[in-house]
């Protein structure tokens, strides 16, 4: 809490400074600082005035300012050279390969003709540079019809509003807007056609979200049915930009020397849509690319996966064989120099062996350069954007409904759904519909249930919700006393008729929920406030029968019968009244006070109009608004009474907190209903709705005067504004007058159940992190099937707890339990104890106890509890972390996970913003992970080896070469089908595998979610079967090299001859290779293993044709069609073929048979027949859950329930252990 004596402290020294005008304030400004005005305001804060101000500082002060023409491009025409050069460069890789072409034009230690050297890295960057220019216009293209739309602004020298670009709109131009157009850049709204000063903005091409954000003018300008621009003479005090979208601090200082703070709530922001309003003006005060949403455009995320960085060590170690390769290769050009005794065929030379076998060190670095596979990197992109396109065009994961597929917004780690091992899941709005629906409530301590409710489909937009409630008959029949005759109820029963009164009242305007209508839902206005059916004389007259001053309410009566007036009002309110609402919760309870009679017209900053049981339209005057806040977890709305003028504060919030906060109450009435509502509250919980506490306090003049005066201090501070408010906020909730509670219920999405029981078959460990209660949390847990009624739940309540229930599982696991998704232990914390577990101290006590449970379940737990979670289980046992959730509560959990999936749900877009992948339903991450998951890891893995294998294998018939040419760095291959076997000849076959291939079909892979686990434990690239690749790429090189050396030994043939049969042997083992590691083999597998050996054989028999100088010094004219022509050119590529693979055929026969692996049983099962099929399926499944079950031994006397009356002792026990 914050000291009251600390807020001028907080707020800056600049709340401490004289009022003054901006003319005097940049004086005192110059004198206090010696001059630089401009430059050192602008560092601190943001002073806007209008656009003709006379002020030559404010003058050059907003010339300053960003203009609002936006530019996401990265190049110019003359920089996109240099600037993309300077990108790639970059890249290790690409500076590695620079580096060998620029070695090649060194005379001393080339290997082939120059010019060749620099094809590969010529071509692979300028693929990417290509890439990246149609990437670049794309965006020119869309930034230059965003900055040649058209908007009002106003023009002192013609004293009217003209049509501007919104490339030319500067801060503290006045533009004005009308109904359905885009605002141009960030504005504080001064007008509105409203006579309210409202208007209301959607915020989808900002946030994704289509409900409608109320906004209201700055307070104290005047509004009238036109805006005279030449006589506004304030200025705006704001903070710098941010990304900040929620948050907006500043002030706006009247030519009275009056300060009014302004808030988000008076900021209109760029790319968002008005609505409801005919016509708004504002004063800009961000533009360009200090807008909020260009702060907040980062472009697409970047993380880097798992199999990336196991990629990037196998490249250190290509490295490093290529080091050791022509260490070998310089030490023996060294040796055999010195083993000449003047050869008559070399020209006399005087360099010294060492130092040639320096230079030839840096030859054979160019010579073996393929060893590092260059189009590697590029192959990867492109294999990824293919996998990316499958899974987003996937018909199983697309939503009619929504009309929304997966979005892939994080484009490089795909791979990594497929080695997930652990799922944080948030329960509202992900695993539930998070569509309300009002179950129950109690009031003044009676529990009143609505067992007849049902659901009502709405035909508009998901976030529109419609929700029949049928009234409870004994409440409804409370509410009709009070329109029968006037005479006097009982005390006691007055006193409940109040509290039932204030609770409906309470849950209609507590509340930010929007209006509108179903004809016109974007354009509805305030209604007229109509006069009362009977007058405000005779509703006194029944408070006062009532005798209870304490608990006002708003009410009288009607002429009509109770019953029909409240069908009359439900049925009108039903057919022209749409609530929309950022949280579905509140529409739930908007919707059902509105069945009772209590129903919400509309709203405005000032006033909120509503219907009571008996009345017509009322306007209640709107106070103050105390939004919802994490910390607080409660909202709060301070409203003055139509009828007794008292200041009432209406707050609803979490049970929890309610409850302490009402707890200083005295009376045995308000004690007697806390304890009755408690135990229904509890009931609440284990029946699994979400509960909810309404309550409300009465102020006295002075004590509001008082806590206002505060307040609007905290209002008008620029620094440590939200700590200042919350503080403010905090010290009005206190001593609260208990009305009631409400269950809502919040029903599972389909396939939920299915979904969660195979990802725990896959090995997944699933953790569900949530804000409910405990008892809510484990009934929708049971429902999820997250839990098992054979289950046992083990509840950590303090420190002293959680080492006694290590203690208790240590003993288990001794007796033959393992630490895997055979147990059965099921642990449930809750956010209090979670905060001490997460201390530095007890967090290996509580992973230790975590890792021999099955599922965790953390209740009660805030934002950041979330996300400290998942980095102390990423982190601390370095696994793979998944994290999926719906709502701005989950995004730092979403962003912290080594994988974040976002729910298109009901509370906005801000998961799916942050996320890297989007769904719109639960059920769809089960084939988003088991199936795509799968795929994208063993396809890629599998691919990455490839490579490696290839580039080593082709690279070892040159090393092998050396040998035989006194390590001379020659080559026996012309240099450009060195240059192209790798780059082009063998790179498209491996894309198309690496994006087809398929090694189990998606139905069984969904059958049989077992499968998953080859992924977790890396077994497609563990570093044994790295290793084992290269040992088959030093196999297949030296048969591929020495079976064309033996069979042309003593023949007359030529060096490049001699490489005639070793290049195609080569091609085709290669090819072969791959053809063999397939699993799916496909008219496109086979039409690209074709065309690659094809465009081999034409464009070595072309070059064999044509080329007569192209490979100075020597001549390849006729070479391979010499060779072609001799039958002995068959037999050995033929028997060379054969051999090389023959090996890798016989283990993968050997293996497949006598041990195969789970992924080959499912291979095999595949093939047999429908029925066939299904009886393997069962038999599989009967003896996975035999393994299961009979690796389980937990002793039924297992003593795991905590003892939760001693909550509060046990915590301040362990408090007492950290401190």
């Amino acid at each position: 809490m914050l000291g009251i004596e600390n807020l001028p402290k907080l707020a800056g020294p600049f709340l401490k400074t004289e009022r003054k005008g901006p003319a005097a304030m940049i004086q005192q400004f110059e004198q206090d600082h010696g001059g630089g005005m401009a430059k050192d305001l602008a560092k601190n804060r943001r002073v806007v005035m209008p656009s003709w101000t006379e002020h030559e500082e404010i003058k050059e002060l907003q010339k300053s300012y960003s203009r609002n023409k936006v530019r996401t491009t990265k190049y110019t025409f003359l920089s996109f050279i240099p600037k993309n050069l300077f990108e790639q460069l970059h890249r290790f890789a690409n500076l590695y390969f620079i580096f060998l072409a620029a070695l090649n034009f060194v005379p001393i230690v080339n290997a082939f003709q120059p010019e060749i050297s620099i094809i590969p890295i010529v071509f692979v960057m300028s693929i990417t540079a290509v890439k990246d220019l149609w990437e670049d216009q794309r965006r020119r293209k869309s930034d230059q019809k965003v900055n040649n739309r058209l908007c009002d602004v106003y023009d002192r020298k013609q004293k009217r509003y003209v049509e501007r670009r919104w490339a030319e709109v500067c801060v503290g131009d006045l533009v004005r807007l009308c109904c359905n157009e885009i605002i141009p850049a960030d504005m504080v709204l001064l007008h509105s056609s409203d006579p309210n000063g409202v208007c209301h903005i959607e915020t989808a091409n900002l946030d994704g979200e289509t409900n409608l954000k109320q906004r209201q003018v700055v307070r104290d300008l005047p509004q009238g049915s036109e805006f005279v621009p030449e006589n506004y003479s304030s200025h705006i005090e704001c903070e710098n930009p941010n990304n900040d979208l929620r948050r907006f601090r500043g002030f706006m200082e009247h030519p009275g020397k009056v300060r009014v703070g302004l808030h988000s709530e008076n900021l209109l922001l760029r790319s968002c849509t008005v609505r409801n309003t005919e016509t708004v003006i504002g004063i800009v005060v961000y533009a360009g690319h200090e807008t909020k949403a260009m702060q907040n455009n980062s472009g697409p995320r970047y993380k880097r996966s798992k199999l990336e960085r196991r990629l990037n060590m196998d490249v250190l170690w290509c490295v490093i064989l290529l080091l050791l390769m022509c260490l070998i290769a310089a030490v023996g050009h060294g040796f055999w120099l010195s083993g000449l005794q003047n050869p008559i065929y070399m020209i006399p030379d005087d360099t010294h062996p060492a130092l040639a076998a320096f230079y030839m060190f840096w030859t054979m670095i160019i010579v073996l350069q393929v060893l590092i596979p260059i189009s590697l990197y590029v192959s990867i992109e492109i294999v990824k954007l293919g996998q990316i396109y499958f899974i987003q065009n996937d018909l199983d994961l697309y939503n009619p409904v929504l009309d929304t597929g997966v979005q892939c917004r994080a484009l490089n780690i795909t791979e990594d759904l497929g080695q997930i091992q652990f799922l944080f899941s948030d329960k509202t709005g992900t695993l539930t519909e998070n569509r309300m629906l009002f179950r129950r409530c109690t009031v003044a301590g009676t529990e009143y249930p609505h067992h007849e409710n049902g659901p009502f489909t709405s035909k508009h937009t998901p976030l529109i919700l419609w929700c029949a409630v049928v009234p409870d008959p004994q409440l409804q029949a409370k509410l009709n006393t009070l329109s029968s005759a006037m005479r006097s109820p009982p005390r006691q029963q007055a006193a409940e008729i109040s509290h039932i009164l204030d609770f409906f009242l309470a849950l209609t305007v507590c509340n930010t929920v929007v209006v509108s209508s179903p004809t016109q839902p974007r354009h509805v206005q305030m209604p007229v406030v109509r006069t009362p059916l009977r007058s405000l004389e005779e509703m006194k007259a029944m408070f006062q029968k009532l005798s209870l001053p304490r608990f006002p309410s708003s009410l009288s009566q009607n002429t009509d019968t109770p019953t029909s007036l409240t069908k009359k009002l439900f049925t009108r309110g039903r057919s022209k009244l749409l609530y929309e609402a950022e949280s579905p919760d509140e529409a739930a309870l908007v919707q059902a006070a509105k069945a009772y009679g209590c129903t919400l017209l509309g709203r405005s900053p000032e006033q909120v109009l509503v219907v009571v049981p008996g009345t017509g339209p009322l306007s209640i005057p709107l106070l103050h608004v105390l939004p919802f806040h994490s910390a607080r977890k409660r909202m709060s709305v301070v409203v003055r009474h139509p009828l007794t003028g008292e200041v009432v504060v209406y707050t609803k919030g979490a049970d929890n907190v309610i409850m302490e906060l009402a707890e200083a109450a005295e009376d045995g009435f308000s004690r007697e209903v806390m304890e009755r509502t408690q135990r229904n509250l509890d009931q609440y919980a284990r029946e699994g709705l979400r509960t909810l506490c309404v309550a409300k306090k009465v102020l006295e003049e002075q004590e509001y005067e008082a806590w206002l005066k505060r307040h609007e201090y905290a209002e008008t501070s620029i620094e440590n504004r939200e700590e200042l408010l919350l503080e403010s906020a905090e010290r009005l909730e206190t001593n609260l007058t208990l009305l009631g509670a409400t269950g809502i219920v919040d029903r599972l999405q389909e396939e939920v159940p299915e979904t969660i029981e195979a990802l725990q078959e896959a090995g997944i460990k699933v953790w569900v992190l949530t804000g409910d209660k405990q008892e809510t949390a484990i009934n929708i847990a049971f429902a999820c099937k997250l839990l098992r009624p054979t289950d046992h739940i083990l509840m950590e309540t303090c420190e002293a707890r959680l080492h006694e229930l290590q203690h208790e599982i240590r003993q288990v696991t001794k007796e033959g339990v393992s630490e895997d998704d055979s147990s059965d232990c099921v642990l449930v914390i809750d956010g209090r104890t979670l905060d001490y577990t997460l201390q530095k101290e007890l967090q290996g006590s509580f992973l230790e106890l975590t890792c021999c449970c099955r599922s965790v379940i953390c209740c009660r737990s805030t934002p950041l509890q979330k996300s400290q979670v998942v980095r102390l289980v990423r982190d601390k046992l370095k696994v793979m972390t998944l994290a999926i959730g719906d709502g701005a509560n989950d995004v730092s959990m979403i962003q912290m996970a080594d994988v974040g999936i976002g729910i298109s749900g009901q509370e906005g877009m801000q998961a799916v913003m942050s996320s890297d992948f989007a769904i719109s339903r639960f059920k769809f991450l089960r084939k988003l992970i088991l199936v795509h998951g799968h795929w994208c890891y063993t396809r890629l893995a599998n691919m990455i080896l490839y490579f490696f294998y290839k580039n080593v294998m082709y690279v070892n018939l040159l090393f092998w070469y050396q040998f035989f040419c006194g390590f001379s760095g020659s080559t026996m291959t012309n240099s450009w089908v060195l240059i192209f076997f790798n780059l082009l000849f063998t790179s498209v076959p491996p894309i198309i595998y690496g994006v087809l291939d398929k090694d189990v079909s998606g139905e069984t892979l969904l059958d049989l979610p077992d499968l998953y686990k080859s992924g977790q434990n890396s077994q497609a690239y563990l570093p044994s079967t790295f290793w084992m690749n290269i040992l088959d790429a030093f196999y297949q090189s030296l048969v591929c090299f020495f079976i064309p050396y033996f069979a042309y030994t003593g023949s007359d043939i030529g060096v490049f001859s001699f490489g005639s049969p070793i290049n195609g042997s080569a091609l085709l083992i290669i090819l072969l290779h791959q053809l063999i590691e397939s699993r799916t083999v496909t008219w496109i597998h086979t039409a690209i293993l074709l065309f690659s050996a094809l465009f081999y054989y034409a464009f070595v028999l072309l070059f064999s044709l044509t080329c007569v100088t192209c490979n100075s010094p020597t001549n390849p004219l006729g070479i391979e069609t010499k060779m072609m022509s001799d039958p002995l050119y068959y037999l050995v590529c033929g028997l060379t073929t054969v051999l090389a693979l023959l090996p890798r055929i016989l283990c993968r026969t050997f293996c497949n048979t006598i041990c195969p692996s789970d992924l080959v049983r499912a291979q095999k099962m595949e093939r047999l027949s429908a029925q066939d099929y299904s009886m393997s399926l069962r038999q599989w499944k009967e003896n996975k859950a035999a393994q299961r079950l009979s690796s389980r031994h937990v002793p039924q006397n297992l003593s795991v329930n905590a003892d939760m009356p001693h909550l509060t002792d046990c915590i301040a026990e362990a408090g007492a252990v950290l401190s």
